[in-house]
């Protein structure tokens, strides 16, 4: 059941990010993917920054959607050049 809600917040995360970014999804493939990498990557720089969210959805969206933006926006910088 982890891994459900595990992909579920990605899925939510990740098309959060993408409507931030890029002003629509990624598809549900896709939103799954940016989701998870951005849950990966929000936890690593909340961690680094000393900032520790409650347990909960609440928290592991926030850090989720935050480390999607955060992803998207250096995947956009990459291209760029």
């Amino acid at each position: 059941m982890h891994w459900l809600s595990f992909l579920f917040i990605g899925l939510i995360a990740g098309w959060l990010a993408g409507r931030m970014m890029k002003g629509e999804g990624f598809g549900f493939f896709g939103d799954i993917v940016v989701g998870v990498i951005g849950s990966f990557v929000g936890g690593f720089l909340f961690r680094s920054l000393g900032i520790y969210t409650s347990g909960g959805w609440i928290g592991s969206l926030i850090t989720a959607t935050l480390g999607a933006v955060v992803f998207l926006y250096v995947l956009h910088l990459i291209k760029r050049a």
